[in-house]
């Protein structure tokens, strides 16, 4: 199966660049490109992708709203955030808007093209350790952000406990050494989780795990 792959972002020559990278890859195609956020919207509505590589400082809608307003449309692709710098403050306002994950602009080919799979297979697109990093900075910066608690009430005392170390970074391989189960059994234990509380993947279940409480900030 091709992964469709929608590039957005206003510099032609990075799109270029992108588009020379999933193109050469035997299971994606670029179904599209656009160099501003409202095209981009529009791109996604025509075109369908799977996965959309989404730039933020563009101008008119930037990638933050355009991000906002895709994960809005019904059947709506993967976004991920390119940046220049890892700790740039629109990844995480990114990420709050429907974003699966960010990616640094001058990643290798290997790493954009495993990004690409890793959301579409619903997980986070950086080391779990990263992410959390992320989240957990992008959230002491907003400590008003709160969901209530009653939410996990949906979860087993198990997928509970599974929800937490998905939000202290554990990998799949680490939470079924931890808690003693295979691997295989943590894989359905997190599809679960993800299944019952509407989240789109591991990324947004860390955001959720702090924003509940059960990981300290």
């Amino acid at each position: 199966m091709t992964t469709r792959v929608a590039l957005v972002d206003d510099q032609a020559l990075i799109r270029t660049g992108l588009r020379m990278i999933i193109d050469a890859t035997a299971d994606m195609a670029v179904v599209g490109e656009a160099g501003d956020g409202a095209a981009a919207v529009d791109l996604v509505v025509r075109t369908k992708p799977d996965v959309v590589l989404m730039d933020v400082r563009m101008p008119g809608v930037d990638g933050i709203d355009a991000t906002r307003r895709i994960r809005a449309l019904a059947g709506a692709p993967r976004v991920v955030i390119l940046t220049t710098f890892d700790l740039d403050e629109y990844v995480y306002a990114g990420l709050r808007a429907g974003a699966s994950g960010f990616l640094l602009k001058d990643s290798l080919a290997a790493d954009l093209v495993a990004a690409v799979r890793a959301v579409m297979s619903g997980d986070a697109m950086t080391a779990p350790s990263v992410t959390r990093r992320l989240i957990a900075h992008y959230l002491k910066q907003t400590p008003d952000l709160e969901a209530s608690p009653a939410r996990l009430d949906a979860l087993t005392s198990r997928e509970r406990e599974v929800l937490t170390l998905i939000g202290l970074g554990r990998s799949n391989g680490e939470i079924a050494q931890e808690l003693h189960l295979s691997e295989s059994t943590v894989k359905t234990h997190v599809g679960r989780v993800l299944a019952k509380l509407s989240l789109r993947d591991r990324v947004h279940a860390v955001i959720l795990a702090y924003e509940c409480g059960l990981v300290s900030r």
